[in-house]
This record gives structure tokens, C-alpha cells and sequence, in this order.
């Protein structure tokens, strides 16, 4: 093994024994994530807004517990993660969704929430999380890439997307030796992508596996199962992981 004198492998079972708060757990990634977690042999907590999603999430899992509120309430989050029993392994944020909306449709005050909100989510659990994730467990968040290419409708989305690198990297430095990452996905094929795109999905997906390096649309199992490298392997901290099947290397 090498590494560091805890090791950084990731062969199944890694997180046997661990848990892992899922904020965001009761569909598309978080939930994907979670049932990952739970085949390598961990525990999870599961977080989500919506009452009954988060019900069948829980029937199907079996979770250690779950909360029901919107994670935009960052004082309730903060208090959620501070008032755990005892000490978890790593914290998940999935929660939030892309604003894809032209300068002259843009509601100044939706803009607001979802850049400051995104901002504010990420703070609470760093400030949460220095005390409650062990030393080497991870705080590991979801953001995108899509807001990398300049276009209209993108101002938002834009700025988010160059805003949480720079911002998980300072983290991993306040918070160490917890550990925080971000996971930049690209098209991910979701419940959300689907609430997106409407009928419009279909040729969403098939004009990626046309276009695609690896020929083929990401899903939530394979966010999930980086998501999973990027928790077993202590080595990890401060970085942007990208997971688009090459969509950054093709024209749109």
C-alpha cells in the first residue's frame, strides 16, 4: 500500500463501517450515491426537501436517519450537521440546481439565492463540518462545467462554475485535515436533467452518444462511484474532479 500512514485504497469495501450525511439524498446522484455507500458496507443519513421522495429513498436503504428541509436554510443546515450523534465520515451536497436564463428574463432575486445560496450552502458545511467530519473524512460537493463556455443564459451558472473551485480550495485549507472536494459534472442523465429538458431529452441523449469521446451519455452511477474514489482515498483534498465524457473537448 502506499500513500499516507492511513493509505489511500479504494478497493470495495472502503467505506465499510463508515457514514456518510447525504444532503440531497433522495434522488438522481445523492440517492445513487447512497445506495453505493451502502453496498461498500456504510451508513448513511439521508437529507432531502421533499417529504415523500425521501421516504422511499429511506424504505429502500434502510438509513441511519434523515431530515426533511430545504438545504438553501443554511442555518438549519448548520445546526442539522452540528447536532449529529458523535462524529460522521463524510458529507455529500448535492442539493441545488443550474439557472440557465437569459440577462433580460433574469429574476434579480432568484439570481441572488442560487449564486450566494450555493456560496452560503458550501460555508455552513465547511463550518459545520471542521467539527463533526473526522480528520481524513471529506466534504465533497457537485457543482458543473457547463458554465465554462461563455454563452447567453449563462451569467449565473457562469459565475458558479468559476466560483466553487477557488472556493473548495481555500476550504481544504481552513477546514484540513478534513478534506473538501468538488465533482464537476457535466450532462448528467437525471430525473433532474429530464425535468430540464422535457421532450427535448431524447435528443439531448442521443446527440451526446453521437458526440461523446466515450460514446456514450453519463449517468448517476458513474458520479456516484467517483464520488466514492474521492471519499476512500485520503490523499484527495482541495480539487475539481471532472466527470463529462469529454464534453469539454467538443464543439456544442
Amino acid at each position: 500500500m502506499s500513500g499516507t500512514e492511513t493509505g489511500t485504497a479504494t478497493t470495495r469495501g472502503a467505506l465499510a463501517g463508515q457514514t456518510v450525511v447525504v444532503v440531497g439524498g433522495s434522488a438522481g446522484m445523492g440517492l445513487e450515491t447512497a445506495r453505493q455507500v451502502r453496498a461498500d458496507g456504510g451508513e448513511v443519513v439521508l437529507v432531502a426537501r421533499d417529504a415523500d421522495r425521501l421516504k422511499r429513498a429511506a424504505d429502500e436503504l434502510n438509513p441511519r436517519s434523515t431530515a426533511v428541509f430545504d438545504a438553501f436554510d443554511t442555518g438549519r443546515l448548520e445546526r442539522f450537521l452540528g447536532e449529529l450523534p458523535g462524529q460522521v465520515d463524510h458529507v455529500l451536497v448535492t442539493a441545488g440546481s443550474p439557472t440557465y436564463t437569459p440577462l433580460d428574463e433574469l429574476d434579480l432575486t432568484d439570481a441572488a439565492r442560487d449564486f450566494g445560496g450555493r456560496i452560503a450552502m458550501m460555508l455552513a458545511v465547511a463550518r459545520a463540518g471542521r467539527r463533526k467530519v473526522r480528520a481524513g473524512g471529506t466534504l465533497l460537493f457537485i457543482g458543473g462545467t457547463g458554465g465554462r463556455r461563455p454563452a447567453p443564459g449563462m451569467a449565473v451558472a457562469g459565475a458558479l462554475t468559476a466560483a466553487l473551485p477557488a472556493l473548495t480550495a481555500d476550504l481544504a485549507l481552513e477546514v484540513a485535515p478534513v478534506r473538501v472536494n468538488l465533482i464537476a459534472a457535466g450532462f448528467v442523465d437525471t430525473p433532474l436533467s429530464a425535468a430540464l429538458l422535457g421532450d427535448r431529452l431524447e435528443a439531448r441523449r442521443e446527440e451526446l452518444r453521437k458526440k461523446l469521446p466515450i460514446g456514450r451519455v453519463v449517468t448517476a452511477t458513474d458520479v456516484a462511484a467517483l464520488a466514492l474514489h474521492i471519499m476512500a482515498n485520503d490523499a484527495l483534498t482541495g480539487a475539481t474532479y471532472d466527470i463529462d465524457g469529454g464534453q469539454q473537448l467538443v464543439a456544442h
